[in-house]
Parts: C-alpha cells; structure tokens; sequence
C-alpha cells in the first residue's frame, strides 16, 4: 500500500511551498511508505508520539482515524493509550481517550 498525502499543498501549497512539500513528498511520502516498519505500527508509534507531547487536536484524531483503518483495534488502542499514560501522563491519556471512543464509535 502506498500512502499518497496532500493536505500540506491543499492547505498551505501557496502559503508555505516548502513546508507543503516536505509534508506531503517527505513525510508522507518517503518515510510513511519506508517498508522497514508496517503501517500499523507505524500508526501506533504516531499516536505514542502526538500523546506524548499533548498533541489533541485534529491532528491526533487524524492519526487515530489512520490507525483504525490500518488494522488497530479499539482493545488494541485502548491497551496502548493505557500503557502510555503510566509514562505520558494521566490527563493527556484522558484526552486522547475521548478522541479514541469518538473514532471507534464512528461506524
């Protein structure tokens, strides 16, 4: 599966081009379709990544929405967002939570 991206050039393409590309052909591009780890697990490391630093916005549910339609389970993130708050802290796996329940309860 490749993953194609283009919301840095459908949201900031002429406001910010460069940025814009390195989302879409760098980030996306390359590293998201890099076959050294799936894209499951890459998918929960993301979601490990923005919960770690406080990220909740609709970047994280993005990311959530991304992991469910690559295989992970609502036990799956729930197990992860649970182990992650012994470490991340306890609020943000609130929060992230919330999100979760509303991407899971989506269908």
């Amino acid at each position: 599966m490749t993953i194609k991206q283009t919301a840095g050039r459908d949201q900031l393409g002429e406001f910010a081009p460069d940025f814009a590309h390195f989302n879409d052909d760098v980030l996306f591009g390359e590293n998201w379709n890099n076959s050294d780890i799936d894209v499951k697990t890459r998918c929960i490391i993301t979601v490990v990544a923005l919960m770690a630093q406080g990220i909740t916005d609709s970047s994280m549910k993005h990311h959530l929405q991304n992991a469910k339609a690559n295989g992970v389970s609502k036990a799956e993130i729930a197990a992860v967002i649970t182990h992650v708050a012994f470490y991340a802290g306890w609020p943000k796996a609130w929060a992230v939570f919330n999100l979760a329940k509303e991407v899971w309860n989506e269908d």
